[in-house]
């Protein structure tokens, strides 16, 4: 037995010699096998390119779906415009829903490889699902006769909106786990490494967009044009590349343990500080329960320094005469360590940093929603070219594509020498310049629309559901402002829920981000009944009516400026109270 310790005593201290001389990762990441991994022939940017492909065909079939869905229902399906917004809002809200799914599953036990790899084949069986409803004439309704359009029955219904979810199941496992798999190729111990992983989330951002610049031009045009059948098969067939891209790069992957279920372990917190109620915290933190060596009692995760705040949750770690006595440490019921504490503290402390994310999600949502009807109520000729109103969120994604490199390359080393931060600006500051820019960006879209209903009363087309003849290049401004605010907020998020959330919870962390976009969609939702209902009253017609050209819909978008200014100021007073995570 002594043998036995002796030899693993010895492979330890190789291990720590080896990481000191720089070696192997310090981040406790290790190959497909398990076995610790050599910095030079594993991760780093070499590993990027299969994991960014990846992003990019998942992408291009997720908006391949996403950027005509409401095109698709209320001309194929037959749906009018208020319920064709909402099942819109309503599925990506449970895209953005379901990574909760795939993150406790990826932390806990599944790790982020396996789990991406499980749900891209659940994520490829609804598109083709998809694309056999628009696909097979017993499976979607018949075309409109004049003015006479049948309704979807419920069969084809079902079978379409099954495939739908599906895919918002797979998008689900894949979504929270890509971007911290790719940020895992990093060693954070490094700083070297540390530079690049900030750089790699402005690239990932950047691949993203790319799929959603082919989707939201060639493949609306081919859905428009060519038909929906064609349209939905060929992001079928880039998600079966995505799954191809990810696994070829398997042999140069890091990977990180699953180090059990994050929900346990808080659970496990508050019912130990419950236990412990009565008892009173020490002045002197290093009194607090924590293991004994350099390595965390979490698997996977580094030691967390103590924090002053939220005192009562110190309780959890507090070792009571009866456990020094008796040894009794080995029940994280009723004994936790300061690092499992302080795991809690952090995702308390993240919590109005994430909840001011909502708003600005509902704000991204129209641009799929009420920035397309808005285009189809404006001339969408260029020559003899018909420009679909959904395309136009191509100039959002240009706007991404070109802000990123320039973030990237020119106004990051601009900001260094300023802030003299790692990377220029701090992601809360980089969030808070988002949450600027939305403002901007829906205040331009109320201006649009004010002038086209202008328009419509001039030239008496009030009473009239045809599109006013102002140019639909219009809303150019609005997009491009948009895009700019994905940028800061969006990539800023990214970096700043994996940076500060605590190491074996990362998955975790990246999903409860992408709930700020679900719950944007269901906010979008909500607040569009709310306007419907008051609204419509006593038979008025309502700013958000089936004819556009009667209603208000510069109403709506200053209504969602005013939100985003208010949402702007609650950030500014969370950001500036928020304290910083410290990792051994």
């Amino acid at each position: 037995m002594g043998s036995v310790d002796e030899e693993r005593s010895l492979l330890e201290a190789e291990l720590d010699q080896a990481e000191s001389n720089g070696l192997y990762t310090g981040d406790g990441s290790v190959d497909f096998n398990g076995n610790p991994v050599l910095k030079q022939s594993t991760g780093n940017w070499r590993a990027c390119p299969f994991i960014l492909g990846n992003e990019c065909c998942e992408r291009l079939a997720y908006y391949g779906i996403a950027a005509n869905l409401v095109s698709y229902l209320t001309n194929k399906l037959h749906e009018g415009n208020v319920s064709a917004a909402r099942n819109v809002t309503t599925w990506q809200g449970t895209c953005y829903l379901t990574p909760l799914i795939g993150a406790v599953l990826a932390d806990a036990y599944w790790g982020r490889y396996w789990t991406i790899a499980a749900f891209s084949t659940i994520y490829f069986f609804g598109m083709c699902t998809l694309t056999l409803s628009a696909s097979i004439p017993a499976l979607k309704p018949a075309e409109c006769v004049g003015s006479i359009c049948p309704s979807a029955t419920p069969a084809q219904y079902a079978v379409f909106f099954f495939g739908l979810y599906l895919i918002a199941l797979g998008t689900g496992g894949i979504k929270p786990c890509v971007s911290s798999f790719g940020a895992d190729q990093f060693d954070d111990t490094d700083p070297n490494e540390r530079v690049k992983k900030g750089s790699f989330f402005n690239w990932f951002y950047f691949s993203i967009n790319i799929g959603a610049l082919v989707s939201s031009s060639l493949l609306v045009w081919i859905q428009d044009n060519a038909g929906w059948g064609i349209g939905f098969g060929i992001p079928a067939l880039f998600m079966g590349l995505a799954i191809g891209s990810f696994f070829s790069g398997t042999a140069l992957y890091r990977f990180q343990r699953p180090g059990g279920s994050p929900l346990t372990r808080m659970c496990q917190v508050l019912v130990a500080a419950f236990h412990k109620r009565s008892l009173k915290v020490p002045e002197d933190s290093t009194l607090l329960y924590e293991t004994g060596d350099k390595h965390s009692a979490i698997e996977g995760s580094r030691k967390l320094e103590h924090s002053e705040e939220l005192k009562c949750l110190d309780k959890a770690a507090i070792v009571t005469d009866v456990e020094t006595k008796s040894g009794g440490f080995s029940n994280p019921w009723r004994l936790c360590t300061v690092t499992q504490v302080e795991e809690l503290k952090i995702l308390i402390r993240m919590f109005p940093i994430w909840a001011t994310g909502i708003v600005f999600s509902a704000v991204y949502a129209q641009m799929s929603t009420m920035f397309v009807e808005q285009g189809m109520m404006m001339d969408t000729k260029i020559g003899s070219f018909t420009i679909p109103p959904a395309s136009l969120s191509t100039f959002d994604v240009i706007s991404v594509i070109f802000w990123v490199p320039i973030y990237d390359r020119i106004i990051v080393p601009i900001a260094r020498k300023f802030t003299r931060k790692e990377r220029g600006f701090s992601e809360l500051q980089r969030m808070g310049i988002g949450l600027f820019i939305s403002v901007l960006c829906m205040s331009a879209a109320a201006v649009v629309e004010i002038r086209r209903l202008q328009l419509a009363k001039e030239l008496d087309l009030v009473d009239k559901q045809v599109a006013v003849p102002i140019s639909i290049l219009w809303q150019i401004p609005q997009y491009f402002l948009l895009g700019a605010a994905e940028v800061c907020t969006f990539i800023g998020q990214l970096e700043f829920f994996y940076d500060q959330s605590p190491d074996a919870m990362r998955s975790l962390c990246s999903a409860l981000s992408l709930l700020t976009t679900s719950l944007g969609n269901y906010l979008s939702s909500f607040i569009l009944t709310l306007v419907t209902y008051f609204t419509t009253k006593g038979g008025q017609i309502g700013w958000i009516s089936d004819n556009l050209n009667e209603g208000h819909l510069d109403y709506f978008f200053w209504l969602l400026a005013g939100l985003s200014f208010l949402n702007m100021l609650v950030y500014t007073l969370c950001a500036s109270r928020y304290k910083q995570k410290k990792a051994s």
